[in-house]
């Protein structure tokens, strides 16, 4: 195959020699860049989504309700209940930012940290 001897040797290009990549660094930077697209592919599907506003509402709700249980001595109760009905109030009037931000004064006035992904 005489194309193939000529394809093999060095030629002069403006100046620069040129040599044709081997065909062996071709495949594996191929095999590399497909590993490395399939392992983010995986990364990705494994990660949690993240929790709405609203969902985080209830779920510090929900933590009150426990929390309000087992602190129930605690010197501020009164003052955590209020808080809590605030909060329930704005996160139910589409604004969960300050819904969010009176539970978890309601729990800490309990002496409970809040158990939110955010913080």
């Amino acid at each position: 195959m005489p194309w193939r001897s000529d394809y093999r040797l060095r030629r002069k290009v403006s100046g620069f020699t040129e040599k044709p990549m081997p065909s062996l660094s071709i495949s594996l930077l191929g095999a590399l860049l497909g590993l490395g697209l399939v392992t983010a592919a995986v990364g990705q599907s494994d990660a949690k989504a993240p929790l709405t506003r609203s969902e985080r509402c209830a779920n510090l709700s929900h933590q009150f309700d426990e929390a309000l249980e087992t602190h129930a001595t605690a010197t501020q109760v009164t003052a955590a209940k209020a808080l809590q009905r605030k909060g329930n109030r704005y996160c139910a009037a589409k604004k969960q930012a300050q819904g969010i931000r009176m539970l978890a004064n309601a729990l800490k006035l309990l002496g409970v940290a809040p158990n939110d992904p955010v913080q």
